[in-house]
């Protein structure tokens, strides 16, 4: 029977993805040959990102990455499209191409590329065509490149050995390596790998070279400590004053970097003369600096609680004459992302998440300002601002459209399309809008979900339900498109998927998202499942009786926890999901596993036992719920080890349960083959119990 319903879930799957869109012949017959999302309409989509405006504000360089199933990567490329609209137009072709940014005149695009033994450098290229210039050419490649403001050079980041003195010396000493048939580790501290890579002893420097080409000049030479530290998704991390005299970039020079979240802001003259200068002393985290265009400021974001990775960010001003810092955002109680200054030095645009989307924001540079919203819908993510402040670029998605490319006035008005680069694609298919509902969860506290139908929706019908659970546990379901947890390929197959934000969830003020901290299966767990009550109440359509629930990374936490708590669920999916507390102790950002805990395991036991799935295996009877258990080997975030104890016990007590491990992957799946047997995978075994 199990195997027939495999058989079954994979024909379905083959189906949907042969099926063939005929000519309409009128708009309700072109809505009904729309066909369900299949994984190959997913992967073959183009993702577009970092929209990079030129000098003169006609132009908008942007990066487009597509998944090559039969190669099992991505082909990335820059193109460049008129920012008053009209066909892009593909500027290179290297295949491993990313990061645009204008030379000050804008004539010149400077990029990343790994066209040359697949080390990333610094290339540039005229906005005309022709062939790309390369600027650097060390063994150890290059990241983070960054125009001076009068052009003349390139300031960059390369991982380096502190101790050497040029670039013969990093060749010389991983030659070595590699020659050793000896290929052991051995370490004195802590953070000695890192989400996928052990550390080899190099450290990320901040470089300059002349936008000419020539030898690469280290602003930091013997620091042991990266320049800059490891940030997901922050904002650009280095900086030009804009005389071009000087670089502010963020570092955390602490001595346990596992231990601590406390990055500073530091300067240092462009020549190299003169040494580092700490700006700021905050014991919490300051990143990402962007100067004023009258040089008298730098912007940067603060998080004030030390130890805490998911404190608000606020945004923060430096008076560069006084030295005096001021939060701008003391009363805005949302998490400050991206930010801009306008050209006038007077107005400074931020993106932040509210609720489930992320609007673009506009705000006084002086202490006492509000924010207002310029630009709402959707998740607006990456943003740049014209020369001359009258245009605003930005990537905007939604749950039913990639990102592309979106342009507005800088008050928010004309908000116009600019790219269509699915737009073929997605015409072809059954997407739908995303739901909005609110609900009453733990301590009365309102929460908000996420209603996706699926394709070809009969409200007559009773439909199976999957309640996603989002990672972090400090992170949130948005309307924004997504590749590894695509909710419409999830709906496809005839599901109404159900994505919470219980507590934790960011969006919804610091106090919603810190209620999470040594309360992991409290008021989020409860707040879980009085949302799909909610829903199952509020929507007749959805079939309490056959519903599953599936996350990672912390969601697979839950998972682990929802297994050892309720028998509702007709099956549950748990990938990179943390089991036994104690045990996450080989995890390696150690301030995370801490703050969320109160402590290590031996300062504060009580939590921990508290909070571990494993604790519950035996307290509450055996597992029940059949379970797949995801998780990659390279994953050091979440160790897999988490993955294996976790279906040990299910296997021992006799739980229909299976184990998907990838070898080549860490705490998320990456390569297109292997996310292609990930949702196959993941598609299967909903088949199997909930239809």
């Amino acid at each position: 029977m199990r195997a027939r319903a495999i058989g079954q879930a994979m024909a379905a799957w083959a189906a949907v993805a042969a099926m063939a869109v005929t000519a309409p012949v009128s708009l309700k017959a072109q809505e009904q040959r729309k066909r369900a999302i299949t994984f190959q309409d997913l992967i073959s989509m183009h993702r577009l990102s970092e929209p990079q405006i030129s000098p003169d504000g006609k132009w908008i360089a942007y990066a487009v990455s597509t998944p090559d199933l039969e190669a099992n990567k991505s082909v990335r490329n820059i193109w460049i499209v008129s920012a008053s609209g009209g066909q892009p137009r593909q500027l290179t072709r290297g295949g491993t191409d990313a990061r645009p940014r204008w030379s000050p005149d804008g004539k010149k695009l400077a990029f990343l590329s790994a066209r040359v033994e697949n080390i990333p450098q610094v290339y540039w290229m005229n906005l005309q065509g022709g062939e790309a210039n390369r600027v650097t050419s060390l063994s150890t490649g290059a990241d983070n490149e960054l125009w001076s403001p009068d052009g003349k050079t390139i300031a960059f980041v390369s991982a380096v050995y502190p101790d050497c003195k040029d670039d013969a010396c990093n060749v010389r000493r991983d030659t070595e390596k590699q020659k050793s048939k000896v290929k052991a580790r051995i370490y004195e501290k802590l953070l000695y790998r890192h989400w996928t890579a052990w550390s080899d002893g190099k450290r990320s420097h901040l470089f300059v070279v002349s936008a000419g080409g020539g030898a690469p000049r280290d602003l930091t030479p013997g620091a042991d400590y990266d320049v800059p530290p490891f940030n997901l998704g922050g904002p650009e991390p280095i900086a030009f004053s804009p005389d071009s005299q000087e670089l502010c970039f963020t570092a955390n020079t602490d001595k346990d970097e596992a231990l601590s979240t406390n990055g500073d802001l530091f300067t240092v003259p462009a020549s190299g003369e003169g040494g580092l200068r700490r700006i700021t002393t905050n014991p919490g985290d300051d990143w990402g600096p962007v100067y004023s265009p009258n040089g008298m400021w730098i912007a940067y974001r603060a998080q004030m609680q030390p130890g805490e990775e998911s404190d608000r960010w606020r945004l923060m001003l430096y008076g560069r004459q006084s030295g005096k810092q001021s939060n701008l955002t003391e009363n805005f109680d949302s998490s400050v992302e991206a930010y801009a200054f306008a050209p006038d030095s007077k107005t400074i645009y931020f993106n932040a998440e509210e609720k489930a989307e992320m609007p673009i924001y506009s705000i006084a540079a002086a202490p006492g300002s509000s924010p207002k919203v310029i630009v709402s819908g959707n998740s607006n993510d990456d943003f740049d601002i014209s020369a001359d402040g009258r245009t605003l670029v930005f990537a905007r998605t939604s749950l039913t459209m990639p990102p592309e490319i979106f342009a507005a006035n800088s008050d928010g008005s004309n908000v116009r399309r600019l790219t269509h680069q699915n737009a073929a694609l997605l015409a072809q298919l059954d997407l739908s809008k995303p739901e909005m509902f609110w609900f009453e969860g733990a301590e009365k506290t309102q929460v908000e979900g996420i209603v996706i139908r699926p394709p070809h929706f009969d409200a007559s019908k009773k439909y199976p339900a999957l309640l996603l659970i989002h990672g972090g546990p400090q992170g949130a379901w948005t309307d924004a498109w997504g590749y590894r947890w695509n909710q419409q390929v999830m709906a496809a197959p005839g599901y109404v998927v159900l994505a919470i934000n219980p507590r934790g969830s960011t969006g919804y003020g610091q106090k919603f998202t810190a209620e999470i901290s040594r309360d992991w299966g409290g008021k989020a767990y409860e707040d879980l499942m009085k949302g799909l009550d909610a829903a199952i109440a509020k929507y007749p359509f959805i079939d309490g009786s056959r519903v599953g629930a599936a996350g990672g990374s912390y969601g697979g936490y839950m998972i682990d926890w929802i297994a050892t708590h309720t028998g509702r669920f007709k099956c549950l999916i748990s990938h990179a999901g943390p089991y036994d507390a104690v045990s996450m102790g080989a995890t390696e950002e150690l301030w995370f596993n801490e703050w969320e805990f109160g402590g290590t395991p031996w300062a504060n036991p009580e939590d921990y036992k508290k909070w571990s799935p494993s604790e519950f295996a035996a307290a509450l009877g055996k597992y029940k719920t059949p379970t797949l258990v995801v998780g990659g080997e390279l994953d050091f975030r979440v160790p897999y080890t988490q993955d294996l104890e976790f279906f040990t016990a299910l296997q021992r007590q006799g739980v229909p349960s299976k184990l998907l491990i990838f070898p080549d992957e860490g705490h998320w799946v990456l390569k297109p083959q292997n996310s292609e047997l990930w949702y196959k995978t993941f598609l299967a075994w909903l088949a199997e119990y909930l239809e």
